[in-house]
Order: C-alpha cells, then sequence, then structure tokens
C-alpha cells in the first residue's frame, strides 16, 4: 500500500535524500522543466510556497522569486546530465557537499500540433523526455513526475471526430492516438514505464487535461456554457492550473507506487450543459459504464483521488455563473 511522506515518522534515504522537515511538510530539492511555460509557470511558484526549493530548467528563464533559473537544452543529453548533477544556486557553494536533487518534475514539451513540424514536435519531446529519465535514474534522483497529455486518449487532435469508447474515461481506456504530439506522449510513457523497471524508482505521469488559468474563466468560458460542442476535443474537460499544482504535490508526497499514471482534471465540466445532455447530444453509442453526476467530468480522476489524494479546489462556478443552476 502507498504511503504519504506526512504518514512516516521519518524520511529515510531511499526516499528523500536530501529532504528536510519543516514542521510536517516535506522540503525538496526539486528540478521542474518546462517552468516559463503555461501550467509551469504557475506550478514552480506553487511548490516554492509549499516550501521547496525548485529549479527552473528551460531554454527561457521565469524571472520569479525563489525560482532559480537554468538555461538548458534537454534534447542534449550532456546538458541535462549536467544540470541535474550540478548545483542550483550560489549559496549551495556555502553547503559542506553538493546537494542532489530530491525530484524532477517534467513538463517542457513543445506543447501541441501546429507549434512546429510535426516531426520536430515528435523529436523534441521524445528525446527530452528520454534525455531525463536516463539522467535522473543514473543519478538516483527517486521520484519522476512527468507531463503527459489527455491527446493520447486519441480524440482530441483527431481529424474529424473522434469519440471515447466509453465514458467516464478512465487510464485504462486505450491510447492509440494519430497525431505527432500524442505519439511522442504514449511513446513517453513507454519510455517512462521502462526506466522505473529498470531502476525502481516512483515514476508518476499526468495524463493533464486542457490547462485553465484562474484569467481564462472569464476570457474563454462564457462561449462554452452556450455552445458545448466547443469543448468535445477535451471530452467536455478542463484543469485549473492551480488543482495542478495541487496534484503535482500530492504525487510528491506519496511514495512507493513505481509506475503509475493519473488523470489530471477538475471535478466538473467546462460547460454548462447535464452529463445527461451532453451524452444524448455527443455521446449517443457510447458505453457509459457507472451513473455520474449531473456536473461531473467525463474525463475520471478517480484514480488520482484514491491513490494520492487529489481533490480539485477551483471551478469556473465560482467566476461565472451557472444558466443550468437552479
Amino acid at each position: 500500500m502507498a504511503t504519504t511522506l506526512e504518514q512516516r515518522g521519518e524520511v529515510t534515504a531511499g526516499v528523500c535524500r536530501a529532504a528536510r522537515r519543516r514542521g510536517r511538510k516535506v522540503v525538496m530539492r526539486i528540478f521542474f522543466t518546462g517552468g516559463s511555460g503555461k501550467a509551469g509557470r504557475h506550478v514552480a511558484p506553487y511548490l516554492v510556497e509549499q516550501g521547496h526549493q525548485v529549479t527552473n530548467a528551460d531554454l527561457v528563464p521565469l524571472d520569479r522569486p525563489g525560482v532559480a533559473d537554468l538555461r538548458v537544452d534537454l534534447t542534449d543529453a550532456g546538458e541535462v546530465y549536467s544540470a541535474l548533477a550540478g548545483l542550483a544556486t550560489f549559496d549551495e557553494l556555502d553547503l559542506p557537499e553538493k546537494p542532489s536533487y530530491d525530484a524532477v518534475v517534467h513538463f517542457a514539451a513543445i506543447p501541441a500540433i501546429l507549434k512546429q513540424a510535426d516531426a520536430a514536435t515528435y523529436a523534441t519531446n521524445v528525446l527530452s523526455t528520454y534525455n531525463i529519465l536516463e539522467a535522473a535514474t543514473r543519478l538516483g534522483i527517486p521520484k519522476v513526475v512527468f507531463a503527459s497529455s489527455e491527446t493520447t486518449y486519441g480524440v482530441c487532435f483527431a481529424q474529424g471526430e473522434r469519440k471515447p469508447l466509453y465514458v467516464p474515461v478512465d487510464e485504462e481506456h486505450p491510447t492509440v492516438p494519430e497525431d505527432s504530439y500524442a505519439m511522442s506522449k504514449v511513446a513517453n510513457e513507454v519510455t517512462a514505464r521502462s526506466f522505473q523497471a529498470r531502476s525502481g524508482i516512483d515514476v508518476y505521469g499526468l495524463r493533464i487535461n486542457n490547462v485553465i488559468e484562474p484569467h481564462e474563466y472569464a476570457e474563454l468560458f462564457p462561449p462554452f456554457l452556450t455552445d458545448p460542442a466547443l469543448r468535445r476535443r477535451n471530452i467536455f474537460a478542463y484543469i485549473d492550473v492551480r488543482d495542478l499544482g495541487h496534484m503535482v504535490q500530492r504525487c510528491l508526497e506519496t511514495d512507493g507506487l513505481g509506475y503509475e499514471v493519473f488523470n489530471v482534471a477538475n471535478a466538473d465540466m467546462s460547460v454548462a450543459a447535464t452529463t445527461s445532455e451532453v451524452v444524448e447530444r455527443f455521446y449517443d453509442g457510447v458505453e457509459v459504464r457507472r451513473e455520474m453526476g449531473r456536473d461531473e467530468t467525463f474525463y475520471s480522476i478517480d484514480k488520482a483521488r484514491s491513490m494520492v489524494g487529489f481533490e480539485p479546489q477551483h471551478s469556473w462556478r465560482d467566476v461565472l455563473d451557472d444558466p443550468g443552476a437552479s
């Protein structure tokens, strides 16, 4: 059975070699890739707020207080290894010996199709992830949390309309996408599982749904509430970036799972239509595997809730009125 660091009486060398406690919290030295991206620029500072020491490895700096910036080309294996084995700040020169990283959070990627040529998207995402996992495992870093994607289920970037085989979509749903971005994420999951089997460390993959920043509720969501078809490709789901930070924190605090993948989304849908209305309009003929709540996400987060204690706290309903609410 998995246990959390908060529940343990002490932190062992096999879990977090350099972690320190402040009260009941574990303080970790974290190597965070892609901290300057849409999700990373929120999650990296969130981890700092939790008391962690965070190094942002990216091609552009984040420039946020408490986050150390380090320019690293993640497609270069030598740079990755050197960065993971090296110092993060000048202050670390005063330590009696060079510290090691306790965890890697790997968010860096070309984030979607149509950003670069398909071949470049696939090559960059796959090679960077391989380099991170190889360096982390060879250096004995005990935990890697990496960003996978909702797109692995083959719905988001499908040509034409593609429906899931069943709803709610859980982690057992087949992952057979046809686009370069999602293919790279599936390949990364296979690579991560193989490195975990070789090393025995904890490697957790996050199949992150459409990331939403707080200001985007007022900017983006009003059309979604009137036309749910706009959210079909995202399986009508979303993840508030603040709750994504919470999910990463829960993964850092939960040990002993080996290799796992988790859907990451908010508890409700990103549309005002009810679940029954969505099923009737968009999922006719699709198996509904269990009874669902009125506004429950079709992108199941049951596994994340039960295995790492993920419990999202935010919703577009905190900002906008639900036109369907009585």
